[in-house]
């Protein structure tokens, strides 16, 4: 599937020495081109792209002023274009996928191209895995339980800050799930995937809330929609553009995400 893909510059000789440049690059199909914020902001209702390559310095409305206002739209992958260094460092801050700069080296536009695929393939996955756990609740006829439900029933009637078991509901079975036999938990839409010993459970609700209810000193979140197990992680990999990729002892890899960065203490440490 091609990657539907946006141009947003004001100057029309950058945009034409981009769509050159991304002409060898197959999977990328640019549907249109902004000269300016204010259209790029109509183009992205009008064609849904899933990627964007904006500009950061435009007259009126630069490309931080693009991001806030796509906030509480659909958001495309977007990777900033700059003549400035300085520039790069926010990019990152306003969780960009990539950043290249003025004017664009062929190597540099080939890593952005690699970062775009890759984060392109997840955001497939979690797609398509939120289907999947929805046709598998409905057909199984399985009502998962809420982590809402948990939190009032559970944790706040026995006055405990953080869960030692996680109950989740299985049709009529209600399981246990000891909550240091947790290995990772994974987010796809509004469902989690709660992974213990060989067994992937599914439960309603928001890593930010199941993340309040564990206890840092064993869990802690490394992607905004990872939490794993620190017990578990058995290597530490570094990787580019301040990443880390963590293996457990159950042989999953698992991403620890640049916006997380600060949690690599919790795993290096003695």
């Amino acid at each position: 599937m091609n990657i539907k893909t946006l141009l947003v510059d004001d100057e029309d000789l950058a945009r034409r020495g981009l769509k050159i440049r991304l002409k060898d690059a197959p999977d990328i199909e640019i549907i249109g081109e902004a000269a300016h914020g204010e259209e790029a902001l109509r183009m992205v209702d009008e064609l849904k792209p899933d990627l964007m390559f904006l500009d950061i310095q435009m007259p009126g409305m630069n490309g931080f002023d693009v991001l806030k206002a796509l906030a509480d739209k659909r958001m495309p992958m977007i990777v900033f274009v700059t003549a400035y260094d300085e520039y790069a460092v926010r990019a990152f801050d306003a969780h960009a996928i990539d950043y290249l700069l003025k004017p664009i080296d062929e190597n540099r536009l080939e890593e952005a191209l690699s970062h775009i695929r890759e984060q392109w393939e997840q955001r497939e996955a979690v797609q398509h895995r939120t289907r999947l756990l929805e046709i598998v609740a409905e057909m199984s006829g399985q009502d998962c339980v809420s982590l809402d439900e948990i939190i009032e029933k559970g944790r706040d009637a026995v006055g405990q800050k953080y869960l030692s078991k996680l109950p989740i509901k299985d049709g009529r079975i209600t399981v246990r799930v000891e909550v240091l036999d947790i290995n990772w938990i994974d987010a796809a839409g509004d469902y989690m995937c709660v992974h213990a010993n060989g067994v992937t459970h599914i439960l309603r609700g928001t890593m930010k809330k199941l993340e309040d209810c564990l206890d840092p000193k064993f869990f802690q979140r490394i992607h905004r929609s990872t939490i794993v197990n620190i017990d578990r992680v058995k290597e530490v990999r570094s990787h580019m553009n301040g990443e880390y990729f963590l293996s457990l002892d159950n042989g999953v890899e698992l991403k620890l995400s640049r916006h997380y960065k600060e949690k690599i203490k919790y795993f290096v440490g003695a």
